[in-house]
């Protein structure tokens, strides 16, 4: 039976990956590595909490001791390697957190991989082909794009942010660990994700939260920053596709093909909302509100997943108002969830960054 780690398994996109393997792959032990900070929640997981190839184990990837005391305990096939923190508004604010969650954090499984997969040669590239670890990135290093063009794989990294820079830098180990010790490694970098379980700082949960509590959307600048809609399990079935298929030392890109202004989407937003909440078409739109412009905000993202569909055939399965139809209905299906989530050190955080601007 193979074993894979999943770092970072009760996040967001985390928690859609670690059910899919769950599920689709029986023969799979999945371990999911988690340290459960405030957008960590193993409630996103309760429908398979309990099957017989899933265990959970709580800590932190910042911790080399213990991430090489795992491996030790495991003696993991592969690593799926999600966990970050990946809000830019934080990163503004905390910036080392960022180095050292997603630099030192990577590092620390990098290290531990190579001394579990590549001994007692490390330098003899025996990793080629044998053990996998992969790497989920984000297409935020690419930095932003004017009104036309795309990112591709070989598009030069420019990030803009302590966020974006800190997942460059991760992304750049990667590849150090690949070509200097032969760690059979793969890269995906990603764009925007919506979609179910997603913890409500980012724009389209939040705009739900609030559409639904009467509070001001805030939106930042004019809302004209573009940006590249991907729905979360459409992203796990590439990582899937990726992780079993892909060549080692390659990248890919994963787009969603939909592009959107920030204040279109929350228009279109608006209009699902007012017509399932029974509302007046136009009433939710009352509530958007333009903030302060963010430091640093990248115009516009857009990614080029051609090479994803021509090599391993992986393509999107919904268009984005579809997608953005089943969000709405998880999120008012699933009251519970969101009220559990958007308690305490959220609610107190955003409105306090929201009453400043």
């Amino acid at each position: 039976m193979k074993k894979i780690l999943i770092t970072g398994g009760a996040g967001f996109i985390g928690s859609h990956v670690v059910r899919l393997f769950v599920t689709k792959y029986p023969n799979y032990q999945i371990i999911n590595l988690d340290k459960l900070t405030y957008a960590g929640n193993l409630n996103n997981l309760k429908d398979i909490e309990k099957k017989s190839n899933y265990t959970f184990v709580k800590g932190d990837i910042t911790d080399a001791g213990f991430i090489n005391e795992l491996f030790n305990l495991h003696t993991f096939d592969g690593v799926v390697h999600l966990a970050a923190e990946s809000h830019v508004d934080r990163s503004i604010s905390n910036p080392l957190e960022f180095v050292m969650t997603n630099v030192i954090g990577t590092v620390n499984l990098l290290n531990a991989a190579k001394t579990s997969w590549l001994t007692p040669s490390p330098l003899g590239r025996a990793g080629e082909g044998a053990h996998r670890f992969y790497h989920v990135s984000t297409d935020e290093v690419y930095g932003t794009l004017g009104e036309t063009g795309m990112f591709t794989e070989t598009t030069a990294y420019d990030p803009h942010s302590p966020y974006s820079a800190s997942k460059a830098s991760s992304d750049h180990f990667v590849r150090a660990y690949h070509d200097t010790y032969g760690l059979n490694a793969v890269i995906s970098n990603c764009s925007n994700n919506y979609g179910s379980h997603h913890f409500p700082e980012k724009l389209i949960p939040l705009s739900i939260h609030n559409i639904k509590n009467n509070k001001a959307i805030p939106i930042y600048g004019k809302g004209e920053n573009v940006r590249d809609w991907l729905w979360v399990e459409d992203h796990a079935r590439a990582i899937d596709t990726i992780y079993h298929q892909a060549k080692t030392g390659t990248t890919y890109n994963i787009g969603g093909h939909n592009e959107w202004t920030n204040i279109d989407l929350i228009q279109v937003l608006c209009k699902i909302m007012d017509k399932k909440l029974n509302r007046e078409e136009g009433e939710s739109a009352k509530l958007i509100t333009f903030v302060k412009d963010r430091a640093g905000h990248d115009l516009r993202y857009a990614i080029d997943s051609s090479k994803l569909q021509k090599e391993l055939g992986w393509v999107p399965s919904l268009q984005f108002e579809e997608g953005l139809e089943k969000t709405v209905d998880w999120y008012l299906e699933n009251e519970e969830w969101l009220n559990n989530v958007t308690s305490g050190d959220y609610l107190k955080y955003y409105e306090q960054q929201y009453t400043k601007r």
